[in-house]
């Protein structure tokens, strides 16, 4: 793997600071707060898509023309970027240190569902740009805090190592290939919105993260610079595996070649389910590890009913027994559940990276 210089290296300078002196907090939940909204098709639609087709692409393609386009959040980023802005901005204000884009489907893949495929880069740039003036705004005002934008890279739709057709186990309905190209729009589109980091995010499947990650050395080839890059799995059960069957140890080992910034958990569980696997990160990764939890386990309807204070608890004992660096939320989580959670680990020392401590003795 080439060595390749930072793109933006006073960012990178920034943030490696700030994670060596303190416990970082990601924000939470954005979906949780769009729902907060109310809004519907012609919120999603805006003026662009209002007839029922994208008017700044050829309507002979007949892409969004006739589908329902109500659910579709990322394309909120063109048709409503204020209600982006406002979560960004809400979870700044709550003590986040760092905003993940509004990018989790912003793939091909996914987009696909709303015939939207052709959007991708611009999503993807959008979602940087939209998250990068919020964290700009605040970081002006607070200028000994400096704020950082996470671009997202969700694991798509379609699993690249299990087959959908429990009658067909060798069938896929995706490939690396697809994957990876998929990816590699969606990064340059991040890249050029002006993330400081890509995340690989929420991985069920380990095989897709490693077509992202392989296209993110694509991107950062052709450019000669490269990002800093953070990689979460989501362990799925009580089991403590992904979906493609690893332990987090085992992911762990699998990705560790992309040289993440970070390697942590996010979703799926609540901290309290999560805890023996992020311990599991914490004592064998040489990089440092972040938590986003979903606020516990849904309910019957499909909800979350862990309070602030309650998460802020379990995630204060994660940080006192030296687990983490980067914390944050998942679903159900809030602006008030980031709040409590940046109170609850301010002042905690954050867990030593491994070849530090070597290089220390």
């Amino acid at each position: 793997m080439k060595s390749l210089p930072w793109l933006h290296p006073e960012r990178v300078a920034s943030l490696e600071a700030a994670l060596r002196e303190r416990i970082l907090v990601i924000d939470g939940a954005m979906g949780t707060m769009i729902q907060k909204h109310g809004l519907e098709e012609a919120d999603y639609r805006g003026d662009r898509f209002a007839d029922g087709c994208d008017r700044q692409h050829a309507h002979a393609h007949g892409d969004g023309c006739g589908h329902d386009l109500k659910g579709n959040n990322d394309l909120l980023l063109l048709t409503r970027p204020d209600v982006i802005a406002g979560v960004h901005s809400a979870y700044l204000e709550a003590g986040a240190d760092l905003v993940e884009t509004n990018t989790f489907n912003a793939t091909a893949i996914s987009q696909a569902d709303y015939h939207l495929e052709h959007l991708v880069y611009e999503l993807n740039k959008a979602g940087a740009t939209v998250a990068r003036e919020c964290c700009d705004a605040i970081e002006a005002r607070t200028p000994g805090k400096p704020r950082f934008v996470i671009g997202v890279l969700g694991p798509t739709s379609r699993t690249a190592s299990i087959s959908p057709d429990v009658n067909d186990p060798g069938f896929r309905n995706t490939s690396f290939d697809e994957l990876r190209g998929t990816y590699r729009d969606a990064i340059d589109g991040l890249i050029d919105g002006g993330a400081d980091v890509l995340m690989v995010e929420t991985i069920f499947d380990t095989l897709n993260a490693k077509a992202a990650l392989y296209a993110i050395e694509e991107a950062f080839d052709a450019r000669g610079a490269r990002l800093p890059v953070m990689i979460s799995g989501t362990i799925t059960d009580a089991s403590g595996r992904t979906l493609s069957g690893q332990t987090a140890e085992a992911f762990h080992t699998s990705i560790a070649h992309g040289r993440p910034l970070s390697v942590g958990l996010n979703c799926a569980l609540g901290a309290k389910d999560l805890r023996e696997h992020v311990e599991t990160l914490a004592r064998v990764a040489d990089a440092y590890v972040s938590a986003h939890p979903n606020a516990g386990l849904p309910n019957a309807f499909g909800e979350y009913d862990e309070t602030p204070e309650e998460m802020a608890a379990t995630l204060k004992e994660f940080a006192e027994s030296g687990l983490l660096n980067i914390v944050g939320g998942c679903c159900g989580t809030t602006p008030a559940h980031i709040q409590a959670i940046a109170e609850a680990v301010a002042g905690i020392t954050p867990r030593q990276l491994p070849s530090s401590l070597e290089q220390a003795a």
